[in-house]
């Protein structure tokens, strides 16, 4: 019995028990049970064995793979970070460069003798250098080497701002306007009225003429050329740090983390004009031809609208910082391995649509790889066609231009509205816009990043968000009218010299009776300041006879136009007479932090909204083109048009050596500040009224959207069910088999 329990549980009946051993005619022989138990025991111990082995060898394989992966993971995840930084430091530099080029306009202005319109010119050049390649590098540039593409545009930037520094070297020393003439062999201080006729002066006194005859040789009106060129490389070298860099980032990063990796390089690019604006700021209390003339010999004071800073040194620091944030791009890979969560899968045509930001598609589904450069190039008319026939795109796009032609005719003329409207130095007002206003605005990108991510906005969400803090931001704006200072008194231009006020002015109206002895020029601007507190034109215009002192210490006496009470004595620079403006500059300065934080809370969510309004096939071009229309359309004309509009409120102008009219001297403070904020602020009423029809597109949309995504899910979805039924039945009937090849034994 105990022999044969083993035997029956193996379901051998009693009649296999004995087998012959032999061959035909071998030997017969009885094999006893315990054998034939130990021969299927053994085969099954030996099965089991090597199914175990087989099992362990594949566990051990999944482990390394487990490993390698994790290894990979880890490099990419390093990578990543290192480009982040990488791109961060190339935003910083760019954005130096780029908010010093704003905080010189005025130097530029005096230095060049030129208006602002064609200031704006030189502004814009930046964007025309981005214009000529931007197109061509965002759609071709995706398909290649990304980082090394970005290396090569830091380099191009450098160079560029190089040669912005270029004409100081090349040109002559500074010779800023004024009437009053050092008298050759003599000792005694110039006259700025000599009494009488010149033709009574000895040979010795009289006043030497300005040459006429060949200035153009010696202009520097064409020096300016160099600073336009030197911008548009500028121009066309920044032109992949955005959209290749943006790109790749959103390619590699995981999709919760996208968001705030673009905060970071935003706020970064917002900090780089921070120190931009201080640099401009110390570079504008030294004097341009600082080393190569006796400081003690200049009149004028960095508050003196003839003043010139230092404004090639700023340039060069600034293209070397450009230079270095280059380097690590060439360390950089190609591209990065993602993890299994972040990996592509087969993305149907409904998953690869415009919209993507559904709770049904969380996998991201890239563009196709190792395409020839000819495919590439065929396909990018009808690429771009696709991209413009997406009615939120192109809503989008508007709204951005429009708000773009806002903000940078803003940004570009703010510095220079802090000087003549509140009457600050340009050292002092690119020192506050560094200090105060640019670190509100990078507070306000870098938080709204946050934000984004903490209350997990979808592109609905991000939409709204972005147009509240605008329109928040536009409501505090228009207290901006009530802050107004008075125009400065000066005598023939803002007032008569009977103190009566008169803004119309023309260069007849500088002579009266109490200078009409003296042979004065009436183009010349060397400012005054009377004793009566009014400004006058210059110390011949005043009625002054005589001088004493020397450089910023010279002191005009028997001004027969001053009159005040018996004092007829005048001092060099303008009457401050900022009583009002510094009561009220606070409060300006105040509200503009306020506003550019609110505003610069919609920056990061606005910016998103572009990249997910897309389909990730579209995201480079997308982008690219997207910096194309607002470069073209608003950083080329904003400033060329709002430099123009702010050229008619102008009072009085500098004259060239050659003759025609310079820089402007003095603005007409009401009208600037009504031209300035009214054109601002009309912008920005234009694109709140397209984001109405842009609101109710974008909601279709992703209705339509979420319905094409709910059909293929459930579609998938049947598929998968029929397909997990069969995968039922084959293990069933499997373990069925099993179950009978058991009893079988």
């Amino acid at each position: 019995m105990s022999s044969e329990g083993p035997a029956r549980s193996h379901g051998i009946d009693a009649e296999s028990r004995r087998q012959p051993v032999g061959g035909r005619g071998g030997l017969h022989a009885s094999v006893p049970r315990n054998c034939i138990t130990w021969e299927i025991s053994a085969k099954e111990t030996q099965t089991y064995f090597w199914r175990m082995t087989e099992r362990a060898g594949r566990t051990q394989e999944n482990g390394r793979g487990d490993g390698v992966a994790r290894e990979r993971r880890s490099s990419s995840c390093t990578s990543l970070k290192m480009f982040l930084v990488a791109l961060s430091f190339a935003y910083f530099a760019k954005a130096l460069s780029g908010s010093y080029m704003k905080s010189t306009i005025t130097q530029l202005e005096r230095r060049f003798d030129i208006p602002s319109y064609l200031i704006g010119v030189i502004d814009g050049s930046f964007e025309i250098g981005n214009l000529l390649v931007i197109a061509f590098v965002s759609y071709f540039g995706a398909k290649l080497h990304r980082p090394k593409i970005i290396a090569v545009g830091c380099v191009l930037m450098s160079i560029g701002t190089f040669i912005i520094a270029l004409p100081h070297f090349i040109i002559g020393r500074y010779e800023y306007e004024t009437s009053v003439r050092r008298v050759e062999n003599s000792t005694l201080n110039p006259s700025p009225c000599p009494v009488g006729s010149p033709a009574n002066l000895s040979q010795d006194d009289k006043v030497p003429e300005v040459p006429t005859t060949g200035c153009e040789g010696d202009s520097n009106l064409s020096m300016w050329i160099y600073v336009l060129l030197g911008n548009v490389l500028r121009g066309i070298g920044e032109t992949p740090v955005q959209p290749l860099g943006i790109s790749y980032i959103d390619d590699f990063a995981s999709e919760e983390n996208a968001a705030l990796y673009v905060g970071c390089v935003q706020t970064i690019s917002v900090v780089g004009p921070v120190f931009g604006y201080l640099l401009g700021s110390l570079c504008a209390k030294i004097y341009v031809d600082i080393g190569f003339v006796k400081m003690e010999t200049i009149t004028i004071t960095p508050a003196d609208a003839r003043w010139v800073g230092a404004w090639w040194l700023g340039y060069l620091i600034a293209g070397v910082i450009t230079l270095l944030s280059a380097i690590p791009f060439w360390f950089l890979p190609r591209s990065l391995s993602v993890s299994e969560s972040q990996a592509p899968e087969k993305c149907s045509p409904e998953q690869t649509s415009f919209i993507k930001d559904s709770p049904l598609l969380k996998h991201k589904c890239p563009a196709d790889e190792h395409t020839s450069f000819v495919e590439m190039a065929k396909d990018f008319i009808p690429t771009l066609r696709t991209l413009l026939g997406h009615p939120v795109y192109l809503t989008y796009l508007c709204v951005t231009i429009i708000q773009l032609n806002s903000l940078i005719g803003m940004v570009t003329y703010k510095p220079k509205y802090i000087e003549q409207h509140f009457r600050q130095s340009a050292s002092k007002a690119n020192f506050l816009m560094g200090v105060i206003n640019i670190p509100a605005v990078a507070l306000g990108m870098f938080s709204g990043g946050v934000l984004m991510k903490r209350l997990k906005l979808n592109i609905m969400g991000a939409a709204k968000f972005a147009f509240g803090t605008s329109l928040i931001g536009y409501i505090l704006s228009l207290f901006f009218f009530a802050m107004s200072c008075e125009n400065a008194k000066v005598a023939g231009v803002t007032l008569s010299y009977n103190s009566i006020d008169s803004i119309s002015y023309d260069n007849h109206s500088l002579s009266t009776a109490c200078n009409s002895y003296c042979s004065c020029s009436e183009s010349d601007w060397d400012p005054v300041c009377g004793k009566n507190g009014i400004t006058y034109v210059s110390p011949c215009l005043a009625g002054c006879t005589s001088s004493s002192g020397s450089g910023k210490d010279t002191v005009f006496t028997n001004c027969s136009c001053v009159g005040a009470a018996g004092n007829l004595t005048a001092q060099t620079g303008q009457c401050l007479n900022t009583d009002d403006c510094d009561r009220m500059f606070p409060y300006f300065l105040a509200l503009s932090v306020v506003t550019s934080f609110i505003i610069s809370l919609g920056g990061t969510p606005g910016y998103m909204l572009l990249i997910r309004c897309i389909k990730p096939q579209l995201k480079s071009l997308a982008l690219g083109f997207h910096s194309l229309a607002t470069r073209t359309l608003a950083g080329i004309p904003a400033p060329i048009y709002f430099g123009a509009i702010i050229d008619t409120t102008c009072l009085k102008w500098g004259q060239k050596k050659c003759g025609g009219i310079g820089a402007c001297r003095i603005y007409n403070t009401t009208a600037y500040r009504i031209a300035y904020l009214g054109l601002t602020l009309s912008l920005r009423t234009i694109s709140f009224i397209i984001c109405i029809p842009g609101f109710i597109l974008l909601s279709h949309q992703l209705k339509e959207e979420e319905r094409n995504a709910v059909h293929v899910a459930l579609t998938n979805g049947g598929a998968e069910l029929e397909s997990l039924r069969k995968e039922e039945i084959v293990i069933s009937n499997s373990s069925d088999n099993s179950v009978d090849r058991e009893t079988r034994l």
